[in-house]
Parts: C-alpha cells; sequence; structure tokens
C-alpha cells in the first residue's frame, strides 16, 4: 500500500467538506500522516476605484480572511480536539489552483475534497472544483459525495 505521509483536505466548510473530513482524518490517523487542511477565500471583485460606502477593499479583504480563519479555527477545535498531527492554512485564489499549489508546496500525497454533485445549469455555469482539482492534479485525489 502506498505510504501517507502528508493529506491535504481542502475544506469550504460545507456539509460535504465535514463528510470528505471524515475520511481524511480516519485516514491520517490509520497512517500516521499528517493532516493540511486547506481553505481557499475565492478573491473578491476588486472594487478599487468604485465607490464602496463604508470599507474600503483593504478592510474587506482583511474581514473576509479574519472570518475565513476563525471558521477554520472551530472547524478544528470541534473536530480535531487533542490532536496536534495538523496545519491550517488560509490562502487566496482559484480554489483548484490553490488547492493544486498548496498540495504540492507540503508534498502532499493525497488530496482529500468534497463534491457537491451539482449538475446540469448548475454545474455548467460554477463548473466543480473539485473536478478541475482531479483533472489538473499530479496528485491522487479522493472525492466524496455527502451520503
Amino acid at each position: 500500500m502506498k505510504e501517507f505521509k502528508t493529506i491535504l483536505l481542502a475544506t469550504d466548510f460545507s456539509d460535504c467538506s465535514v463528510e470528505a473530513f471524515e475520511y481524511a482524518y480516519s485516514l491520517s490517523k490509520k497512517c500516521g500522516a499528517k493532516l493540511l487542511l486547506v481553505h481557499v477565500i475565492c478573491e473578491p471583485v476588486d472594487l478599487r476605484g468604485f465607490y464602496v460606502p463604508h470599507i474600503s477593499f483593504d478592510v474587506l479583504e482583511k474581514e473576509i480572511e479574519d472570518g475565513a480563519s476563525k471558521m477554520m479555527e472551530s472547524f478544528c477545535r470541534e473536530r480535531l480536539k487533542d490532536d496536534d498531527n495538523y496545519e491550517t492554512l488560509v490562502v487566496p485564489g482559484l480554489a483548484y489552483d490553490e488547492i493544486i499549489k498548496q498540495a504540492e508546496t507540503f508534498n502532499a500525497d493525497l488530496i482529500v475534497m468534497g463534491t457537491h454533485g451539482r449538475s446540469g445549469l448548475d454545474h455548467m455555469l460554477f463548473g466543480s472544483t473539485a473536478e478541475k482539482v482531479v483533472r489538473k492534479s499530479p496528485i491522487p485525489v479522493m472525492t466524496v459525495n455527502k451520503s
């Protein structure tokens, strides 16, 4: 069996991500692998040069990042309790691109992520981050659909 030293879990904190977490965490415990939890903040539209009342673009960006970091802390506190063999990252960018970049940077052996199972017009309009990661990643990817 392939030896797993680092498993990356891509999370958007949805129910699908919680389901994917269960698989990633279980596998990391069985293999003694480090769990790397990654959340990607989709970069907001750049509003500089437009009038946006009460908040600057930099402040908005910082508030989004702070909020995502708090969500990550809460996610880990609820699920990882006393475990310390994990690391978290909250990064801005295109989700599929950053997931692959972070997996490569941290030498992950496996990427685990949930999939919402969109189809039809939703899939055509929004695409699937999981599908893009599966197609473009040089690292094996496990997708988990919420049961």
